[in-house]
């Protein structure tokens, strides 16, 4: 029988779990389309960001897919040709498909914030986490001093993380660098009235709570206005620092807009009770538009209900419909310490802390074998000890 041709354009948690549902169904002929080499495993993305180990967050998808009868092609899609069921990419090359599964994930939006493009750092790639590190190393070595603010935009979960972690990874850079300790000022800043709007109230009590202990300093209700490359200006008031950290705001990628989809007015695309937006074009994850579109968990098991129902249809049943799946969410600030919401379960500190590390073994798990799971999983409780930056930083000074 000919295989059927599955093209699944987009190499995050979505896409690579799709793909590797399939992968070992011989019915299927399956190429993965991504504009990086690598999987980003953005849970962790904060902890790398903050001294943790590179490994912890990057995997090479020729690793992932091992062994697995799955084409990897590196390069970004610019057409979608749904009538010829053809998707074209930058580059020039073509691939046809019999289904088409959407997984692009998100880009940032800065708002039209005067500077915040050009001047702020983000925290969403390897290599922009290897911009901001350098950043601060390099500013020590020509300043001799740390920059004595770092102020973080967005007062989401990854905001919260990163504040949550950088006043201990700052004490650790110092000593790297041979610097006596200094007062180091964290402010986070947050345009809605508290922290994590859309999360129950109490758990924004407890979290702003424990970042006060750490020593942030909470702006909420705060609207910014624009970043210059001494300060930066928060409803009216200037707020000195080099360092801003921007967290605030994602929107859904530009392609589907430009491409014809049918989108909501928050810009998700709109998909049937199959997540399908057209005829055998599947659209998934951050991208659809479901109840927990944005949430890790929800593109895994996106992926999943769509290999699924990829199968089925091969084997000539009729595909199930769509089922809501209300994620875990584990928000760890600062060290050993973590905000669960589980339902209706809340869980704060320690205990929150534990679930949150199994949670990332059972992530890692979900696109690995167990051993190498449990490999990955260990990284995630070293640290960069000899500071390959902080080197690179103090030979550029010399």
């Amino acid at each position: 029988m000919k295989k059927q041709q599955v093209v699944i354009v987009g190499g995050g948690f979505g896409g690579i779990k799709a793909a590797l549902e399939l992968a070992n169904d011989s019915r299927f002929s399956i190429t993965l389309i991504s504009d990086r080499n690598t999987f980003r495993y953005y849970p962790t993305l904060y902890h790398t960001a903050t001294g943790g180990l590179q490994r912890q967050s990057s995997l090479p998808l020729a690793e992932l897919f091992q062994d697995k009868p799955v084409t990897i092609v590196e390069g970004s899609m610019t057409a979608a040709d749904r009538k010829a069921r053809t998707v074209t990419l930058q580059d020039g090359r073509v691939y046809t498909y019999d289904s088409l599964v959407l997984a692009l994930g998100v880009v940032t939006n800065y708002f039209g914030i005067p500077g915040m493009q050009e001047l702020s750092y983000s925290v969403k790639s390897i290599e922009e986490i290897t911009r901001f590190k350098t950043h601060v190393h390099d500013w020590l070595v020509d300043e001799g001093k740390p920059d004595p603010h770092y102020v973080i935009v967005g007062g989401g979960p990854t905001g919260i993380e990163v504040a949550g972690a950088l006043p201990d990874y700052m004490k650790k850079v110092l000593q790297w660098h041979g610097i006596k300790h200094r007062a180091i000022h964290v402010d986070l800043i947050e345009g809605s009235p508290r922290l994590l709007p859309r999360f129950p109230k109490d758990a924004s009590r407890m979290i702003t709570r424990r970042l006060k202990r750490q020593g942030v300093k909470i702006h909420a209700g705060k609207v910014v206005q624009g970043l210059t490359a001494d300060s930066l200006t928060v409803s009216g008031a200037p707020i000195r620092s080099h360092t801003v950290v921007w967290t605030a705001g994602v929107t859904n990628h530009p392609f589907y807009k430009e491409a014809g989809f049918q989108l909501t007015p928050r810009g998700k695309v709109t998909t049937d009770m199959y997540l399908q937006a057209e005829d055998n074009v599947y659209v998934i994850g951050d991208n659809a538009n479901t109840p927990f579109s944005g949430m890790a968990q929800t593109a895994l098991y996106d992926g999943a209900y769509v290999a699924k129902n990829l199968k089925r249809k091969a084997s000539g049943k009729d595909p199930k419909g769509y089922g809501v799946k209300k994620p875990i969410t584990v928000i760890p600030v600062g060290e050993k310490w973590a905000a669960v919401q589980w339902g209706g379960l809340r869980m704060y500190g320690w205990l929150g802390w534990v679930l949150r590390q199994a949670g990332d073994y059972v992530g890692y798990r979900d696109y690995q074998p167990w051993w190498k799971a449990y490999k990955q999983w260990l990284t995630e409780f070293g640290r960069e000890e000899s500071c390959e930056v902080c080197k690179a930083a103090l030979a550029a000074g010399k």
